[in-house]
């Protein structure tokens, strides 16, 4: 069944004309006015989740870390477009003040998955977006380009606790290009690319032949293809777009070399943090946000500096990539 959300979408998209169907979906949300004549003017637009900024980091480390995310983005030509919730309505891309707000809520705003979406909303709550609720906001719009620290996946144990994350399937019907650093290190990588396949997921690792591991440039599984450069990227994602497939692509970045080093420690204590989240019995969605703090805490906060530096390098190539796409258009 669908949800409240795509069902909307649906119904618009049968009775209305293409054109009128994507001016009445862009009503339903806020856009900045950046956001909104860079989209016009076909100029590269990059968007960003909120999730990261309330929850991946403590006030004020988060408000500082997004506006230094956004200016990277700028300096490399492309426009941000961060996403998030406030009082029910959608905004795509932030003010300073609301940026500001985002920050200062933190953990008080709800974790918002797609699933979430239509009872944030309607409840005119305040929402930070994960990959798979940014993912739908940004195609709403018109918005190629998508970068992130990680994706969700496929948790380990997962064949006992059936926790797959929604990120996953959201890349397997959003025809969007999401540029991580691999999949979180917390999850079972070989499994989240076997899931990533079923969804028909174009899966490169960016200038290397080895799938990251998020904290690390490695993780021991081939990468199903790669890719060397923006250019390269952005005609995969003008293929993708003009073919009409409607599965997204993930452009694997690696960790830069100089952050990588601590791998194994933050290994090691991603493996004691997993323990703890059993015997705690902690799942679901508060299992991820769990495990980043615990593993931040267990290695003195190396984890959280290699985090923020490997989000900054996907924001340097994301940015390159979507300004490369967007001179194809």
């Amino acid at each position: 069944m669908k949800s409240s959300a795509q069902s909307r979408i649906s119904n618009l998209q049968n009775h209305l004309s293409p054109l009128e169907a994507n001016t009445k979906l862009r009503s339903l949300v806020k856009i900045s006015p950046q956001v909104s004549e860079a989209l016009s003017n076909g100029r590269a637009v990059v968007a960003l989740e909120s999730t990261i900024i309330s929850h991946g980091m403590p006030y004020p480390q988060n408000l500082q870390t997004a506006k230094e995310v956004e200016s990277i983005v700028r300096e490399n030509g492309a426009i941000p477009a961060t996403i998030a919730i406030l009082n029910g309505v959608p905004c795509i891309g932030l003010n300073e003040e609301e940026l500001e707000r985002l920050a200062s809520l933190g953990k008080s705003v709800q974790k918002t998955a797609g699933r979430d979406i239509p009872h944030v909303v309607a409840t005119r709550g305040n929402g930070a977006t994960t990959v798979s609720a940014t993912l739908f906001f940004a195609s709403m719009v018109g918005i190629q380009v998508f970068v992130t620290g990680g994706i969700g996946g496929v948790h380990r144990h997962a064949n006992h606790t059936m926790d797959i994350s929604s990120d996953l399937t959201a890349l397997g019907r959003t025809p969007i290009a999401v540029i991580s650093a691999g999949v979180k290190s917390i999850l079972d990588i070989p499994k989240t690319l076997e899931y990533l396949e079923t969804q028909e997921v174009f899966v490169a690792a960016y200038k290397s032949d080895e799938f990251p591991a998020f904290f690390t440039e490695k993780s021991g599984c081939k990468a199903p293809s790669r890719v060397d450069s923006p250019e390269d990227c952005a005609r995969v994602i003008d293929a993708n777009m003009k073919l009409n497939r409607q599965a997204g692509i993930l452009f694997a970045v690696p960790i830069p070399k100089q952050h990588s080093a601590a791998g194994n420690l933050i290994e090691s204590a991603t493996q004691r943090a997993l323990t703890e989240a059993r015997e705690q019995n902690v799942t679901g969605n508060a299992e991820t946000p769990f495990l980043l703090a615990r593993v931040n805490e267990l290695t003195g906060g190396t984890s959280l500096a290699a985090n923020i530096a490997l989000v900054k390098n996907n924001a340097l190539i994301g940015s390159q990539i979507a300004v490369a796409f967007s001179q194809l258009m």
